[in-house]
């Protein structure tokens, strides 16, 4: 009888898992900006993503997954923007869209070390490495005068390590043993003919023969090249031309990464361009021709909403929820736009934001606390203490990027306003602030404790505003100020942020807390 129980709780395991991998899972697999990914399967068996977050700090935000399907946060491969240049702790000038972008990582064997792999700036080609993970990640190697352009890192079987990379002609350099410096660089193809610029370059091995995958952004096309060599000759074939995305008014899904699952399934992950949230990552199931070249599954000649999962599915924590700032340091979560003066926060059960800089522009203000939005309708609400403000400070949350508005206090002698302020722009060439925008209202506030909020409409479909309101007690909110309509071009390439900033118009000296973060989507 024991025995009888124990094969019938057995089968019906068995059934559960069989029944979990043939549910279906929903595109975007991650409802959040994770562009430029470099997916692979680490030497726990888990699937690891590597993406861009250009200016913000921490650099390159690394994910974890056991399923494809649902994902977690679990740190940075570059733990602070340590380029050598004041641009990046917004000194004298300011690095909007550079930074970390188009990278590779990969886990070696070998010697049991990750590999993150860059290029900054365009000249000069970063490593970090590190033996976790999670890190500590350091600082490696620099290899100036070379931009390993959107690269990608391939461990042969013979533990030889390449990098592809290039934009229009691309390069293929073999790694000396140590995987920090080059021993050869050569060009092993360009652009097909029709094309022009193909980049996103990624590096693969089936069955004895190499890989590269790559993208044509202007044609909303991806490629796929095939050789029995690393240094070719390399043939290619269209893997996908402007297929619609399964995300509403989203952009074709055409850069990303191919991946083998355990079960020796091959994915491609992709993202979709979707503004104003940003680029989201989607997956779907390739299969293999006679030609030993892959083709992407559609339904109805599109990329499907909904496939079956890949996996047995391995639910992850919800990506929304409360922050109420526990510990001592911050969630993996949190980026700072640009590198933040680490003497001007700590982190105690809630944030407390001093001061960083003097001035009357947003985006030149230091230690700008910034969270991805997340879904269709994001909601985020902050707890904040205003208690200790120095005259001439400004503090609250804003919808940020290059159009940015904001709910805040600012403080002139002894008097505390609410305000809602607009219209917060940068220029689109040199990324030099354009406007500082224009306040729509104020009211008159008592210093204390204030709940602020945003609610956004970040669907690409959708209409593309946020809101803001205010409550005194937590529980009845009054919206203040008007709707303002958010910006979707593409060019700065990340997607919109709450932020939370403190900075000083007059003389440093002032601080804030913030005692909570929530986020929901209510779409």
């Amino acid at each position: 009888m024991r025995t009888g129980n124990l094969g019938l709780g057995l089968l019906l395991t068995v059934f559960v898992q069989q029944a979990l991998s043939q549910a279906p899972f929903t595109n975007p697999i991650i409802y959040e900006d994770f562009a430029d990914n470099d997916v692979f399967v680490g030497p726990d068996g888990h699937y690891y993503l590597s993406a861009s977050n250009m200016h913000f700090s921490p650099g390159a935000p690394l994910l974890r997954s056991a399923d494809l399907a649902n994902w977690e946060m679990i740190g940075h491969s570059v733990p602070t923007l340590d380029f050598s240049d004041d641009r990046y702790n917004l000194v004298s000038s300011q690095a909007y869209r550079r930074g970390t972008w188009a990278s590779t990582m990969r886990y070696r064997a070998s010697n049991k070390t990750w590999y993150w792999i860059g290029c900054i700036d365009f000249w000069k080609s970063y490593t970090y490495t590190a033996s976790s993970p999670t890190g500590p990640w350091k600082q490696a190697a620099v290899v100036y005068g070379t931009c390993y352009y959107d690269c990608g890192l391939f461990i042969d079987d013979d533990d030889t390590m390449y990098v592809v990379h290039g934009n229009d002609k691309i390069n293929m350099t073999q790694l000396a043993p140590d995987g920090l410096s080059a021993v050869k660089t050569q060009q092993v193809f360009s652009s097909p003919s029709g094309t022009s610029s193909i980049e996103g370059n990624r590096m693969y091995k089936r069955n004895g023969l190499y890989y590269v995958l790559d993208d044509y952004p202007s044609g909303q096309s991806t490629y796929i090249w095939k050789s029995t060599s690393p240094w070719g000759p390399w043939t290619s074939k269209l893997l996908q031309q402007g297929v619609q995305s399964p995300v509403a008014s989203g952009g074709t899904p055409h850069q990303g990464s191919l991946v083998k699952t355990s079960l020796g399934d091959w994915y491609f992950v992709s993202f979709t361009w979707a503004y104003p949230n940003g680029r989201m990552p989607v997956i779907a199931p390739i299969t293999w021709g006679a030609d030993d070249y892959p083709i992407l599954t559609l339904v109805n000649n599109a990329w499907g909403k909904n496939y079956p999962n890949a996996l047995p599915i391995k639910t992850t924590a919800s990506w929304t929820g409360t922050d109420n700032f526990a510990g001592t340091s911050l969630g993996v979560a949190w980026e700072w736009n640009h590198n933040p003066d680490v003497t001007k926060y700590s982190v105690n059960n809630g944030i407390t934001l001093s001061t960083a800089t003097v001035t009357d522009d947003l985006y030149r203000a230091r230690n700008t606390l910034t969270h991805r939005v997340h879904g269709g309708l994001p909601r985020a609400t902050i707890l904040l203490d205003f208690t200790t403000m120095a005259d001439g400070d400004r503090c609250g949350l804003s919808a940020f990027r290059d159009w940015t508005a904001y709910i805040g206090i600012s403080r002139s002698g002894s008097d505390y306003s609410l305000i809602m302020q607009d219209g917060l722009t940068l220029n689109s060439t040199t990324w030099d602030t354009s406007s500082l925008g224009t306040t729509v209202t104020s009211t008159p506030v008592i210093k204390g404790k204030i709940w602020l909020r945003g609610d956004m409409d970040a669907r690409s479909a959708g209409n593309k505003q946020v809101t803001f309101s205010y409550s005194t007690d937590g529980s009845t909110f009054k919206t203040f100020g008007r709707n303002y309509t958010l910006n979707t071009d593409w060019a700065i390439f990340e997607g919109y942020r709450w932020g939370i900033f403190n900075y000083a118009t007059k003389a440093l000296g002032g601080s804030i807390a913030v005692l909570s973060f929530s986020q929901s989507d209510l779409s």
